[in-house]
């Protein structure tokens, strides 16, 4: 018996040892990586990088902790941490570096994002789900400080959802009945920003599975921590929001970054009653260094002075943890030394692999033009001009794609006007090059899968004999009592969305009959109601997330352009986030609530659809379009329809709106007019009053901004009436700006204008809230008579005469 414990001890040691040297491997191995990656950007061959050196010991603790079905929202510092989990390997790690193009190579981003952002693939080539509950996760990261905060929120609520819905099937390959934990991670300069705050305090209040680790090395590139946190330390200003026995809180942990037995311990801790209790926790990991600085834009040395070097260079994890393993006699310091020579070696050959594998498709590409343009030279009469590019570009070691396709132009230059076989070669060969490096650059904006919400088939509503009238929100209401019935993984949260039904009764009763976990309210704080929503939708969820008027959807608009309408193009289509955006605006009078900063919105969200509907039907049938498809979108409702009546369809939850396409509402000879929204009842009323006056003009509903017109249908109208305005709400050179540039430009309107193509939009400043406000500053059914008949009298001015 004695025996046998003694055995076991001895095992159990070994096993303990090996555990410790692997992690000593792992910290040695990033720390090599930086160190080297680092000369490379020097050298030339990566343009910019920052590294997690500094880091490396309370990342391994962390992915100790760490299980399969965990997500990751962390920044550009957590290289050591996806290597511990076995999704980041050295070629890996410089290929990143490099910004290999080929996702083979470079899983993270396929060379969109630079190095230090990181991802794990959620979705398969088709884009179907993986079984993300038997993987372990990461988000992918995006540069923005703090901006990551948000979505964790919304992976650590996905938990929560999966525990306490029962009518989503537990095999639901997502979440083992919520006991996944979501990891966030982030520098203590950037806990200054407001999306830090406003999620730490949504998760106190949510009570989610969520662990926070701030790594503190008290700079924020070369601001001092004294310039950045009251007192100090975070940790100790957030003891506030420790949980106690009477009410629900944080956990609060801090832990020295060097010290890797409390690390190990902390986490494991953290872990366990995040995952068991779903209570958020904060780990303030602090005497952290960063031996390089900041990145490599410039040297620490600038800013830090020499006590602070000195007392880095003692408390770096590494050192402090090789001390450890030495002091405890886990390993000799021969047997480390050899290790760390074995290490330096490995990653030397990483690298190598890596700027092989970006180099030889490039190389091969450039060979191939180069035998075509030596067969141009063979038969051009500029071939003494050609010769030296041909040769310029065949001498370079390591030429980039710039390189390559440039001096493809440069010749297709020189050989304008030549008929020979070879140049129309040479042409083709510029055009096929481009249009693949087109995809490898900026494919993915939007989905690519069978479920891209324009390959959703259109549903027309359904209508009884005599169809009832209603509210329009009634239509509202009941098409959300159809989606919740239909998605038991479907629910919708935001300001007054829950008990009283949403301030426009649209959700009417809808807490009441599908529970507060479904149908939510929610606090103040757009950020991070838009960042549930993302992070739900990534674990498979769809939410709605309600930001209550369009105006209020600038508190989010840096999340909706930076993270959500990237995440397809920036995860080369291995990730997605499903996620609608519902709001409400326009022609409301009132600076704040006019609702019309459209212009701002369309041109800083491509990646997220923007819809449009000019009624509460239409409305609903993109509601159902996009929980068909697995891409997000906003959908603006008209703020002053919810009162109007409309027929009740038979059809609620199946009808779809389709995007993209086009509703002529009025038919006309003379002038097409084409808007959307609200503004489009002030338009068909100016139609009217044209009508009187023998003005016959062609109205058109957009429906949609993103997409826009994807069959070109505009123009066909155009076509016909051979005049066109364009009616918008939002201020001059907005979203009329762009409908103007697409169709003039982008449909080729121009070649069947008789006349000017104008724009009839608000004035620069914004409605005063008075009632006359919006007829002084928006677009009027007048001022939409007056611009069209201005157009017909410079036409036909004998038929048209002007006003007296």
């Amino acid at each position: 018996m004695q025996v046998q414990e003694t055995t076991e001890k001895e095992l159990q040691k070994q096993d303990f040892k090996h555990e410790v040297i692997n992690d000593y491997k792992l910290a040695v191995t990033s720390r090599e990586c930086s160190l080297l990656g680092r000369r490379e950007v020097l050298t030339g061959k990566a343009k910019f990088g920052i590294f997690g050196d500094g880091k490396e010991l309370p990342q391994i603790a962390w992915a100790r902790a760490f299980k399969n079905g965990d997500f990751r929202s962390g920044y550009y510092r957590d290289q050591t941490f996806m290597m511990a989990i076995g999704e980041l390997t050295i070629e890996q790690f410089f290929a990143g570096l490099y910004a290999n193009t080929d996702l083979a190579h470079e899983p993270m981003s396929a060379g969109r994002q630079m190095g230090g952002h990181f991802a794990t693939h959620s979705l398969n080539e088709d884009g179907s789900w993986k079984r993300l509950v038997d993987q372990k996760n990461s988000s992918a990261d995006i540069s923005p400080t703090a901006a990551q905060m948000p979505r964790l929120l919304g992976l650590a609520q996905a938990s929560k959802i999966y525990r306490h819905n029962d009518l989503i099937d537990d095999n639901n390959g997502f979440s083992n009945k919520g006991n996944e934990v979501a990891w966030g991670t982030i520098g203590n300069a950037s806990t200054s920003e407001g999306h830090f705050w406003e999620t730490f305090n949504a998760g106190g209040v949510l009570q989610v599975p969520m662990v926070i680790s701030v790594w503190d090395d008290e700079y924020g590139i070369s601001v001092h921590a004294r310039h950045q946190t009251t007192k100090e330390d975070i940790s100790t200003i957030q003891a506030g929001f420790q949980r106690d026995e009477n009410h629900d809180g944080y956990e609060i942990f801090k832990v020295k970054g060097w010290n890797y037995p409390e690390l190990v311990e902390t986490y494991e801790k953290a872990g366990s009653i995040a995952r068991d209790e779903h209570v958020p926790i904060l780990i303030h990991v602090h005497e952290l260094t960063q031996p390089q600085g900041h990145s490599t834009s410039g040297s620490h040395e600038r800013y830090k002075d020499e006590d602070r070097l000195a007392w880095e260079r003692e408390h770096d994890c590494n050192v402090k943890f090789r001390e450890w393993i030495l002091e405890n006699n886990l390993s000799t310091a021969d047997e480390l030394e050899a290790l760390e020579k074995d290490i330096k070696k490995q990653v030397r050959e990483g690298k190598k692999a890596a700027w092989n594998n970006y180099l030889a498709p490039i190389l091969a590409e450039r060979d191939e033009l180069v035998s075509l343009l030596n067969q141009v030279v063979s038969v051009s009469s500029n071939k003494n001009f050609i010769q030296p590019l041909v040769t310029e570009l065949s001498n370079i070691k390591e030429p980039i794609r710039k390189e390559v396709l440039a001096t493809a132009r440069k010749i297709a230059r020189l050989t304008l006007g030549e008929t020979h076989d070879t140049i129309k070669q040479l042409n083709e060969w510029i055009s096929n090059y481009n249009n693949t490096l087109s995809d490898t650059y900026g494919g993915h904006l939007y989905s690519q899968s069978q479920w891209a919400a324009t390959n959703i088939e259109s549903v027309a509503p359904q209508y009884a004999d005599n169809p009832e009238e209603v509210d329009a929100r009634v239509i509202m209401r009941d098409n959300f009592d159809a989606i919740f019935a239909k998605y038991p993984e479907s629910l919708i949260f935001g300001e007054d969305a829950g008990e009283i039904g949403d301030v426009n009764q649209g959700l009417e009763g809808m807490q009441e009959k599908y529970g507060e976990l479904r149908v939510a309210d929610a606090g103040i704080r757009e950020a991070t109601i838009l960042g549930q929503g993302i992070g739900m939708a990534m674990r498979g969820l769809r939410p709605i997330a309600e930001i209550q008027y369009l105006d209020y959807l600038l508190y989010c608009l840096q999340l909706m352009s930076d993270d959500l309408a990237t995440l397809q193009y920036r995860t080369g289509g291995r990730q997605k986030a499903p996620v609608i955006i519902r709001t409400r605006g326009h022609r409301l009078e009132g600076i704040w609530h006019s609702g019309s900063p459209m212009g701002g919105i369309i041109n800083l969200v491509r990646g997220i659809h923007v819809l449009v509907p000019r009624n509460m039907t239409q409305a609903a049938g993109f509601y159902n379009t996009m929980m068909a498809s697995d891409e997000p979108a906003l959908i603006v409702e008209c703020l002053n329809g919810y009162r109007l009546k409309e027929q009740l369809p038979s059809n609620l939850g199946e009808f779809k709106t389709p995007l993209g396409k086009i509703e002529t509402l009025k038919e006309g000879n003379d002038l097409t007019i084409v808007s959307y929204g609200s503004t489009l009842r002030i338009v068909m009323e100016a139609a009217d009053f044209l009508t009187q006056v023998g003005v016959d003009v062609e109205v058109i509903d957009v429906q949609s901004l993103l997409p826009f017109d994807i069959e070109h249908e505009i123009i066909e109208s155009v076509k016909k009436t051979n005049r066109l305005l364009v009616v918008d709400e939002d201020v001059p050179g907005g979203a009329s700006a762009f409908i103007l540039q697409s169709i003039v430009d982008g449909q080729n309107a121009w070649r069947y204008l008789d006349s000017k193509p104008q724009c009839l939009t608000a004035k620069d400043h914004r409605p005063a809230y008075g009632t006359d406000g919006d007829y002084f500053s928006k677009p009027s059914a007048d001022d939409v008579f007056d611009k069209a008949y201005n157009i017909m009298n410079e036409a036909n001015p004998s038929k048209y005469p002007s006003k007296a």
